[in-house]
């Protein structure tokens, strides 16, 4: 009897039970490919002299993630340092010099090196960049003529909020954040609080995504002053520093293009416990370099009234900036509509400019129908402004002169159309150091684009004629590469710099000129995993039930032959929605891409014998006045199927043996797929949300609340249909998730839900991961976690698997 107990509580544990195993290593077959070394990430100078070969960190450890970090405000923030916490870094730097193809070493560097940011002078003489230490942040200078490096100051950045640093016009002063002169100690928190929290709401309109971090209560408050309180600082390179101005919460302090004033933007109260810092009350205004108030531009107010919608906007003045082209015009953007995309109006937008000195009245530039997505400044008499509208996926371009007004439209497209997608314009450096769009002397720009088409990406670059809207291709890549612009070096001959690659070349750098035949080619950057060399790739393209075209990227195991057999597969992928069967039905990506590895991604399983279908088209489609989501599960369900069918009829995949898998919101689909359909023998789902009722104001791209469309809410919540999900799931989630939305609750409610129901279900929490995973111990945690499922409920499964689920949705 006693034996019989024993071994009932222990079949009771196994049934249901909390494990602490430690990080586990997975196969060495998958740890060798997460560790092999990371190829240097590239970028050039403003004169197009140098390119600067910079090394990526590899994963910091579980140890480094674990150190303090502060959680307020919708930041992040090192309390240690005074700068943003979980960093990626830069820990190598050099150079390599475009005239004569040269490399150089740069001598006195900061060890260990951890570059957080790097800003070129406009002269391209001096570079820029903030070295990390535990307990600071310094401001170090790489000479490029003597090829050295040396801090500049002994002040300690303050680097909570982004663009800490700038320089001025002259390439000889600095303007940046410092960390207060006479800083105090951290305030201390008492144990006693001084009364309640309290937030109230008089009858107005406040809806707001589910926002993490957030502040929660008056400490809170103290220490975001403490931590985002700065002075800025004007620094002369070998020279004196003078302070600007009192300290502040500096959000930024830009130049003027000419260097002899300043835009600060400066956070103030009241905060708000609902939205992030960056919509807590703002005050802009102009000083020159000594701090003297030169005109205030606006005090703009807490901003947690935006009605909802993907085109809701603040009402009044917004989107100030540096016209990019001239000494010092300030230019914004205010709504005509109340910024709410419900309110019927001829007019959505308008854009003013005010030059210097700022005491005439605003000139209205440019009034759009559509809602303003950004401006790109060319030259006096030539800019660039773009509209979108999101509900219809329009997008429209208009040449602007900003003296005479005039305007014309020289792009009108959907977003969703890859295939005529024109590409963006190519921009250079001004005499201001400013990015402006490159427009030659005959009113030529030039565009560099993807090269969508029903072939994949060709990457192109087209000259187009201002005057006359003609358009002439200059250059495009060629099978079996996958080639693409990224900078051209002179306007002149055309010569730019190209990315190229195939499925088993490393990408590497390359010299073009348009109509000469030499190439030359700058970096030789080695495969980083020779392992995959003979990996084999192909771009499938099939049909979903309703005629809608799907591709998916598979790979097959080195050696792989037909007459082996159909493999196991493991799917993966990431919904999209459409407003066109069309847009829905194009290709992206190219079939001659390199194989890459990512730390998030499922490649690690071709060395493991599965076919990988990466990737996986499951576009949701809604034509007309429908909603994508309306039609979300069977569409999803039919994709699915989809490509299920496809891959078994090439006698490659064995239906009988297929995994699906996402992250985030293909976490969100895979518990879809297995609440509503019997093709999957097991699931992953990483970091998602299962009940949309938590996300009531919109999620992803639905725009509708759940008060509006509480059955959409309803159905497309898999947590609804806890019960029905009668395959293994594994979750797994960052137990400091902030992405707005996936809240680790999530998934935690989730489990509980199958758990309760009888289901097959493991959760994994990673301890201080957020949305996406860094720490190199979590990461070969997952992988484990991932391979061991796959292992055991895929590869090993048995038994048929079927169609969609009869699940009855009444309305």
């Amino acid at each position: 009897m006693r034996n019989l107990l024993f071994l009932l509580l222990l079949v009771s544990f196994q049934l249901s039970a909390q494990l602490n195993i430690g990080y586990q290593r997975p196969v060495e077959e998958i740890a060798s490919l997460l560790e092999a070394p990371l190829t240097p990430y590239v970028t050039f100078s403003p004169d197009n002299n140098w390119m600067v070969l910079l090394d990526r960190s590899d994963y910091p450890s579980i140890e480094e993630l674990s150190r303090p970090e502060l959680r307020i405000a919708g930041l992040r923030i090192n309390p240690e340092n005074f700068g943003r916490s979980r960093g990626a870094y830069l820990v190598g730097i050099k150079l390599k010099s475009l005239i004569d193809k040269k490399d150089f070493e740069i001598s006195g560097l900061p060890q260990p090196l951890l570059i957080s940011d790097y800003h070129f002078s406009p002269d391209s003489k001096k570079l820029a960049f903030l070295q990390n230490f535990g307990d600071r942040i310094e401001l170090w200078v790489v000479d490029m003529a003597s090829k050295s490096a040396s801090k500049i100051t002994d002040r300690k950045i303050n680097n909570v909020f982004t663009d800490s640093f700038n320089w001025l016009s002259d390439s000889e002063q600095i303007i940046f954040t410092a960390v207060p002169a006479d800083l105090k100690p951290v305030p201390a928190k008492s144990r006693v609080p001084k009364g309640p929290v309290i937030e109230e709401n008089l009858g107005k309109q406040a809806p707001s995504r589910t926002y993490q971090d957030l502040l929660e209560n008056p400490y809170d408050e103290e220490l975001f002053d403490y931590y985002g309180s700065s002075e800025v600082i004007i620094k002369k390179i070998g020279g004196t520093e003078a302070t600007i101005g009192p300290k502040a919460l500096y959000v930024s302090a830009d130049p003027s293009p000419d260097g002899k004033m300043l835009m600060m933007e400066v956070i103030h109260k009241p905060y708000s416990y609902l939205v992030p810092y960056y919509r807590f009350p703002q005050k802009i205004s102009i000083t020159d370099l000594s701090g003297k108030l030169i005109k205030d531009i606006i005090d703009i107010p807490l901003t947690d009234n935006i009605p909802n919608g993907f085109n809701a906007v603040q009402t009044g003045p917004r989107n100030h900036g540096w016209r990019n082209d001239q000494p010092a015009t300030i230019y914004w953007v205010e709504a005509q509509d109340g910024g709410n995309p419900k309110t019927e109006a001829a007019i959505r937008d308008k854009v003013y400019q005010l030059p210097f000195p700022f005491t005439n009245k605003p000139t209205e530039i440019i009034s759009l129908p559509l809602r303003y997505a950004g401006i790109q400044w060319a030259k006096e008499d030539v800019a660039f402004v773009y509209e979108t509208w999101r509900s219809d996926r329009k997008l429209r371009v208009y040449q602007l002169n900003p003296g005479t007004q005039t305007k014309k439209v020289i792009i009108d497209r959907s977003t969703e159309d890859a295939y005529n997608d024109p590409g963006s314009f190519v921009t250079t450096t001004n005499k201001y150091g400013r990015d402006v769009v490159q427009v030659n002397q005959d009113n030529v720009v030039l565009l560099n684009g993807r090269g969508s088409s029903p072939e994949g990406d060709m990457p192109f670059l087209d000259k187009m004629n201002l005057r006359t809207g003609a358009k002439e291709r200059v250059w495009q890549c060629v099978a079996p590469y996958y080639e693409r612009v990224v900078n051209v070096i002179s306007d002149k001959k055309i010569a730019f710099v190209t990315s190229r690659e195939s499925q088993t070349e490393t990408p590497n750098y390359f010299i073009r000129t348009v109509g000469g035949k030499e190439v030359t080619q700058l970096t030789n950057f080695a495969h980083p995993y020779p392992q995959l060399k003979d990996v084999k790739k192909e771009v499938l393209h099939y049909k979903r039930g309703d005629g809608v075209d799907l591709t998916v990227n598979m790979y097959l195991p080195p050696g792989y032959k037909k007459e082996d057999g159909p493999l196991p597969a493991i799917v993966w992928a990431y919904p999209r929605e459409f407003k066109s069967v069309e847009a829905a039905s194009q290709v992206t990506g190219s079939p001659y891409a390199f194989t890459r590895i990512s730390s998030g991604g499922v490649l690690f399983w071709v060395t493991r014998g599965y076919a990988v279908l990466d990737d996986a088209a499951m576009p949701i489609v809604g034509e007309g006045d429908t909603e994508p989501n309306d039609t979300y599960i069977p569409q999803l369900v039919s994709s699915a199927k989809a490509v299920i069918d496809y891959t078994a009829g090439l006698n490659i995949v064995d239906p009988n043996r297929v995994g699906i898998g996402g992250h985030s919101y293909g976490a969100f689909m895979t518990a879809n797929l297995l609440a509503h359909s019997d093709l999957f023998k097991a699931g992953i789902a990483r970091s998602g949300a299962y009940n949309r009722t938590l996300t009531p104001f919109g999620f992803q791209a639905e725009e509708r609340t759940y008060w509006e469309a509480p059955e959409i809410y309803y159905e497309m919540s898999p947590f609804s249909y806890a019960n029905k999900v009668n395959e293994p799931i594994l979750m797994i989630h960052g137990e400091a998730d902030n992405n707005s939305g996936t809240f680790p609750i999530q998934s935690e409610r989730f489990y509980n839900a199958i758990k309760g129901h009888g289901g097959t279900a493991r959760f994994v929490k990673l301890p201080y991961e957020s949305h996406g995973y860094r720490a190199k111990e979590s990461l070969l945690h997952m992988l484990w976690e991932m391979d061991n499922w796959l292992e055991k409920y895929v590869k090993k499964a048995e038994g048929s698997v079927g169609g969609a689920k009869k699940i009855t949705i009444e309305r």
